[in-house]
């Protein structure tokens, strides 16, 4: 009775003292952020050295203040590890051996004992501490190829970011495609405390193209088996993971994993969640072979230290070469043969927990895994279908990957406290900017604008494009937001060469573009458009920023630079490659004026001929670009001209004039410190024309004179400011 009460006192006194410094470290950190009897600030860029009033004294204190936070980090720590063990005596002094409980990173051969005692190990009131160290960084390698693959990886790296406490490093095999979306994702990301590495996947075909595979991953399913030789030789361990993967937890519980490897284990994997290794899923079914069910190479743990030292290369080379001689092709690709070389050398396998792997797959027996989906920790889609699978708590996956497919990626930018990020030349340089504003300028926010970088998705879908034999060939160059999304179908109809778009978007947003463009027979059946997604920050729309990214990733010598609320007239595409040549745009910086008209009406049949325009014009129906708001944008284009015009004509650039142009690749770029409405083209055509008088540049005037083709009524667009709706003729 003694023992108890003893044990109890110090339940009691851990519990209060647990309590007791928390709101003491709360109270000194409170009075702390005063300073003369005012509220010191503690944001992020309050902090940095480019604030005004940042001095030598409170960065000493913060350095203090950081310090002694720690400490009590650590205090806190080391009591709630003794409350833990206090708990732990009670509960089993309670329960005897009435029961017994699994340790929620158990892993075993034994899969029914561990199946049995998951819900226990996962919701236990007192987890485990990871055993990692504060700092240390997390590595984890991925397979990436093509545009589609980018989107899942992004997907993926959100939840591991949201989750994780940890510094990081991601090891991506890309091929070109992926690996000039993802650096510039990741470098205008900017995510503080973590760095990224590629390595080249198209190098590594030689090294898996011998081996025949239906699966629908291709070539690059069969790569994270030579990943011993593709990382760096001085990298220890490695966490490997697919692209359809989402987290659910801190991947420093997986890290921590780890530590539990003994003897000849090498490999950390889950066994696979369905039948298919066991060959009675339909008759004739002849799977490779493995132990039992196989395992899952969704989520593997890796030693490639000691795998390098066993021959992983020679061991899997010869598995595979002697299964392929009665097998002639792999069906699961890296998996099949990952599950033979284990058949052979069971000893190599520490066996994870299923809830690391939560298979979704056509044929998935999942549900034995858990007991109640809040049991999870990491969910995978393995199956072509994706979202579309059958099971009983798909709604329940599914919302947790669609709430890490819309979370705002910019919030995930957070720094790791305590933990310093490697110094990057970028950052530096963009604080230094930043420390010459004045925050308490009334114009501050709007100069801050121009040093934002923003989150940039290149090629959002899928893109191709073939290169036009005569090198003539014109690309289309627009930006848009979200409320614009209806002119992409009318563009793609009466534009049929390659456009580039760039859409400011919020990551929800994006989402739903994707949506509207799956849906759309008209924008699925064009592959020559590049769609650019830079996402939203700040309160200002960066009309110049989207128009230089949209310019920058284009794969044509020339470009359209239009806007997107205007329609090309049929076949001016064609005509405008036939200009280039007729013009000499290939030896001389000339830019083409592509004369804009617009309409108030709702519902309007496009001209078939100057002829009938010229009558619209006179008719009233129509109107020159701006005639009634800002005619000198327009007026130097000289439309009384261009009405008797029969050959194309010198244009004299005036102030203020702001036409659509066909240009040059190397065209300057937009300044970007214009944003929102206004003057942002007026000073790109002010940039071209100072060339112009430097290199005697001629800017001259397409003029129009071929047929222009209906395909019935005009559509509106309800959001133009001027209810007016626009369209180019040439």
């Amino acid at each position: 009775m003694l023992g108890i009460c003893r044990g109890r006192r110090k339940f009691l006194a851990a519990s209060l003292t647990l309590l007791f410094v928390p709101a003491i470290t709360w109270i000194y950190l409170f009075a702390g952020s005063f300073e003369d009897g005012k509220p010191v600030s503690l944001s992020p860029i309050e902090s940095q050295p480019h604030s005004p009033r940042y001095t030598a004294t409170s960065q000493r204190e913060r350095e203090s203040l950081e310090v002694r936070m720690r400490e009590v980090e650590e205090e806190n720590r080391a009591l709630r590890k003794q409350l833990s063990m206090v708990q732990n005596r009670g509960l089993s002094h309670r329960r005897g051996n009435h029961s017994k409980t699994y340790s929620m990173e158990e892993g075993t051969g034994d899969s029914e004992n561990l199946r049995a005692g998951i819900v226990a190990g996962n919701s236990s009131e007192c987890g485990q501490q990871p055993a990692v160290e504060k700092c240390e960084a997390i590595h984890v390698a991925i397979v990436c190829a093509g545009y589609n693959a980018s989107r899942d990886v992004v997907t993926l790296v959100k939840s591991v970011l949201f989750h994780r406490r940890n510094p990081l490093h991601f090891h991506l095999i890309a091929d070109a495609i992926a690996k000039q979306i993802l650096a510039t994702l990741f470098q205008t990301w900017m995510v503080p405390a973590v760095r990224i590495d590629f390595y080249d996947a198209d190098e590594l075909k030689s090294e898996v193209s011998w081996i025949p595979n239906k699966h629908y991953s291709g070539i690059y399913g069969l790569m994270k088996l030579v990943l011993t030789k593709t990382l760096p030789a001085n990298l220890e361990r490695v966490i490997v993971l697919d692209t359809d993967i989402t987290f659910a937890t801190d991947i420093a519980e997986l890290w921590a994993v780890f530590h539990k490897f003994k003897g000849q284990q090498v490999l950390g994997l889950v066994e696979n969640q369905s039948d298919w290794y066991l060959g009675n899923l339909w008759k004739n079914h002849r799977p490779w072979p493995a132990l039992g069910r196989g395992y899952n190479t969704g989520v593997i743990l890796l030693l490639l230290d000691k795998l390098r030292k066993m021959k992983w290369e020679q061991m899997w080379r010869l598995t595979a070469e002697r299964e392929l001689m009665s097998m002639l092709s792999t069906s699961l690709a890296d998996q099949d043969i990952f599950n033979a070389v284990i058949k052979q050398n069971p000893f190599l396998v520490y066996q994870l927990p299923c809830f690391w792997n939560v298979q979704l797959s056509d044929h998935t027996r999942s549900e034995q895994c858990y007991r109640d989906v809040s049991d999870l920790k990491v969910i995978h889609w393995n199956s072509p279908k994706k979202l579309r699978v059958k099971n009983k708590h798909v709604e329940f996956f599914r919302n947790l990957y669609l709430t890490f497919l819309e979370y705002d990626g910019n919030l995930l930018r957070r720094e790791l406290f305590g933990c310093p990020s490697e110094a990057d030349v970028n950052s530096e340089n963009l604080q230094k900017q930043l420390s010459e504003l004045d925050e308490d300028d009334l114009c501050y926010e709007f100069r801050r604008e121009r040093f934002t970088v923003h989150r940039t998705h290149l090629y959002f879908l899928h893109y191709e494009y073939e290169p036009a034999p005569d090198n003539t060939d014109v690309t289309l160059v627009a930006q848009l937001s979200m409320d614009r999304l209806q002119m992409l179908e009318a563009i793609c109809k009466h534009w049929e060469g390659p456009i580039s778009l760039a859409l400011y978007l919020s990551d929800a947003e994006a989402q739903q573009f994707l949506r509207y463009a799956q849906g759309s027979e008209v924008l699925m059946s064009r592959h020559n458009v590049g769609y650019h997604i830079v996402y939203k920050e700040g309160q200002f729309y960066p009309v110049n920023l989207l128009r230089n990214v949209a310019m920058k990733h284009i794969s044509t010598p020339y470009m359209f630079l239009s806007d997107i609320d205007f329609l090309p007239m049929y076949g001016l595409y064609e005509y405008l490659r036939k200009s280039v040549v007729q013009l000499d745009l290939a030896n001389t910086k000339k830019a083409l004026i592509v004369p804009a008209f617009e309409t108030l009406r709702y519902r309007l049949s496009f001209p078939k001929s100057k002829a009938e325009l010229l009558s619209m014009l006179d008719m009233g129906t129509l109107f020159t670009f701006r005639y009634h708001v800002w005619t000198k944008g327009h007026a130097p284009t000289n439309f009384a001209k261009w009405r008797t015009a029969t050959t194309p004509y010198r244009v004299e650039w005036e102030a203020d004039f702001e036409p659509y142009v066909v240009v040059r690749q190397d065209c300057p770029e937009y300044d970007r410190r214009f944003v929102g409405f206004g003057w942002n083209k007026v000073a790109h055509i002010m940039e071209l024309d100072a060339q112009v008088r430097r290199i005697v540049l001629v800017m001259i005037i397409c003029l129009p004179n071929t047929l222009l083709e209906s395909d019935g009524w005009l559509s509106p667009d309800p959001i133009a400011k001027d209810s007016t709706f626009h369209f180019f003729l040439d």
